[in-house]
């Protein structure tokens, strides 16, 4: 048994289901990313992983214990860091961590925490003057005062400068290091390719795929895109019948050939000789994001904008 177990969970709200049928395991030790646009029932997982909602069919099990009916001892392995939390609008960043941290019998240095998360220059500021991005670093630090067996981690970096995030991202690896078992609720994908094991892409309540984003990325796609905007006419199908070629996608006025092997040199030569300039060429690593759209048709940063 894994140190989460979701099994068939569904939930629905108003007759719409936004959590669908859904399975996984998360091992002892890993960090699982779940991948998807905003509205996809991400939030809706780990909330009733949290014990917060309770579900329609399904079970869930933290550390073999059911989040509703053992919630007292849920919550002593279990820290969430949700991505909507409040705190009192006059409470301080320090006051804050105090606080909570005098709830648990060994709680984390929560002077470290602070410092671990660029929140020291905010030692003495309510919580109502922090920026969005501040008030994410607090409920991040508030949610490991206890030194969790199991972080739920949901969109963890969302409203984070460039700055803010690394460090962000620095903590959550330090996190495993020592053993955390941690679920990464994002819609990054650089997110989920740097930090998690595993990823889950997740879409409309429903598991789409379940792999290393690695084995995600291998089995949805070919290994090699290339995009450029052709400077003449060019006939697509001599492009898709090059060896190596899996796709050929018209992109507006850019050209989008995947494939594997020795793709690259077929398609530059074949240029060469058609006498076509490939204006803006990139070859890139196929990414999450070609797997995302290789399952459901549609970029997860275009699906993740209609969406929010």
């Amino acid at each position: 048994m894994g140190m989460i177990t979701v099994q068939r969970l569904t939930k629905s709200y108003g007759g719409r289901t936004v959590v669908d049928d859904v399975s996984f395991d998360v091992a002892e030790g890993e960090t699982f990313g779940l991948l998807g646009p905003n509205g996809a029932g991400k939030t809706t997982m780990v909330e009733t992983i949290a014990g917060l909602r309770r579900p329609d069919s399904g079970t869930v099990r933290v550390a073999g214990l059911d989040p509703l009916a053992d919630a007292a001892a849920v919550k002593e392995v279990l820290g969430v860091q949700l991505q909507e939390s409040r705190f009192p609008d006059r409470l301080r960043v320090a006051e804050a961590l105090e606080l909570f941290a005098s709830f648990y019998a060994s709680p984390a240095p929560w002077r470290e925490l602070m410092a671990d998360l660029g929140l020291e220059e905010q030692a003495r500021t309510p919580f109502a003057k922090l920026s969005g991005g501040q008030r994410q670093r607090l409920s991040i630090a508030a949610a490991l005062l206890g030194r969790p067996k199991v972080a739920v981690l949901d969109e963890l970096t969302t409203g984070l400068d460039p700055n803010a995030r690394r460090q962000a991202w620095g903590l959550v690896e330090r996190l495993k290091e020592r053993g955390v078992t941690i679920v990464l609720v994002t819609h990054f994908m650089e997110e989920a390719e740097r930090l998690a094991d595993r990823v889950a892409l997740v879409d409309g309540g429903r598991l789409l795929d379940l792999d290393t984003p690695q084995g995600l990325v291998a089995r949805a796609v070919a290994p090699q895109v290339m995009r450029f905007r052709p400077g003449a006419p060019l006939d697509l199908a001599e492009l898709r019948a090059l060896p190596g070629v899996s796709s050929v996608v018209q992109d507006g006025d850019r050209v989008v050939v995947s494939g594997g092997g020795e793709v690259v040199h077929a398609v530059t030569s074949l240029l060469a000789q058609r006498q076509v300039i490939a204006h803006e060429l990139r070859v890139e690593q196929a990414t999450l994001d070609d797997a995302f759209v290789a399952l459901t048709g549609r970029r997860l940063a275009a699906a993740a904008a209609m969406e929010a």
